[in-house]
């Protein structure tokens, strides 16, 4: 199996996923993919609350789009092009997350577009999908049916490891994977930088990024940065519409328990009945809140993020001079936008 080939797959099944969006779930057809797959993925879409609260069906549904629009022939090419494909397969460890659906899928597909052999242990937070993709793969190219396994018990026998986790676990990664090729991903948090000139869409689509997957992802936006004297009346207009969020229970019972701890340590915040705005130094908000902080110079403000940018996953702004995505984007990743800024498929291609 070839380059080609394996791109060919994949766009196979990013066409299959078209299928599922957050407008409408349509099966488009009778195919063969359709008979034998179609009503399995549904139905884990339904039911994929059932094993992790978090994962509702919109959600699982959003990322299913991302992923149909990544998984195109075009993309893949343009992602493959920059690399050469001469490495002697090995078996690669993926250690998968699941903070928000399909979260490891990126890992597991470098892997298996590098040609290597993939062992993945998955999060029992989100378990289902990926075994399903691999049957969907496996059918449309055989040559797959030998490179795809998936274990809960302990890890042996391979040659690299990406390991994805939090900076406590991370550690344990760092130490019981120290002797192989390694990537190993701690925590991280995305952020915010506005100037107050930003327009009213602008702040809408930011709330996407702030409330998308309910802000348990790495790219999802859990601090702001904000000059003196910020008007955030302009920010809590355009965030009302999403109030709708705290109408699911999960959410809304982390909002409330956070509120309390807020109130019983007299912090001084700020909050509209759906989400709190607190002043803190650090990245990693609470669910149900946004941290912030003032900045008197964005020069300085750059500074200061040079040197804390390994905990920052990527950076929200309208501001050129900041290597930023723009506003609604942070979970729209495309695929050579590598999670903690590094090279994966080139990591791959050289152990």
């Amino acid at each position: 199996m070839n380059l080609e080939d394996r791109i060919q797959s994949f766009t196979k099944l990013g066409n299959f996923f078209k299928q599922f969006s957050t407008s409408k779930i349509e099966k488009i057809g009778e195919s063969e993919n359709n008979k034998l797959f179609f009503d399995a993925f549904k139905m884990q879409i339904e039911r994929a609350y059932e094993s992790n609260g978090w994962f509702t069906k919109e959600n699982v549904l959003k990322a299913m789009e991302s992923w149909a629009n990544a998984l195109t022939y075009d993309n893949l090419t343009k992602w493959t092009s920059n690399y050469t494909f001469n490495a002697e397969p090995k078996i690669v460890a993926l250690v998968l997350a699941g903070n928000i659906p399909l979260v490891g899928f990126h890992d597991f597909l470098s892997v298996l577009i590098s040609g290597h052999k993939v062992i993945a242990k998955l999060s029992s937070n989100d378990k289902y999908f990926l075994p399903l993709i691999a049957k969907f793969l496996e059918y449309n190219n055989p040559s797959f049916k030998n490179k795809i396994t998936f274990t809960d018990k302990k890890l042996t026998q391979f040659d690299a490891v990406i390991a994805t986790g939090s900076n406590n676990t991370a550690r344990y990664f760092e130490y019981y994977f120290k002797n192989k090729p390694n990537i190993i991903r701690k925590n991280r948090n995305s952020i915010a930088i506005l100037t107050g000139n930003e327009t009213k869409k602008e702040l809408e689509l930011l709330g996407e990024d702030i409330f998308q997957y309910f802000g348990l992802g790495c790219r999802s936006v859990s601090k702001i940065y904000v000059p003196n004297n910020y008007n955030f009346d302009l920010l809590f207009n355009a965030l009302f519409k999403y109030k709708n969020i705290i109408e699911y229970k999960k959410y809304e019972n982390n909002y409330d328990y956070n509120k309390a701890i807020y109130l019983m340590s007299q912090f001084k915040f700020l909050e509209n009945g759906f989400f709190m705005l607190k002043e803190d130094a650090s990245y990693g908000s609470p669910i149900g809140s946004l941290f912030y902080e003032y900045y008197d110079s964005l020069s300085n403000l750059k500074r200061k993020l040079i040197v804390e940018k390994e905990q920052i996953q990527c950076i929200v702004s309208n501001l050129n001079e900041v290597n930023s995505v723009c506003f609604g984007q942070t979970q729209h990743p495309n695929l050579w936008d590598y999670a903690d800024d590094v090279d994966t498929l080139d990591f791959l291609l050289k152990i």
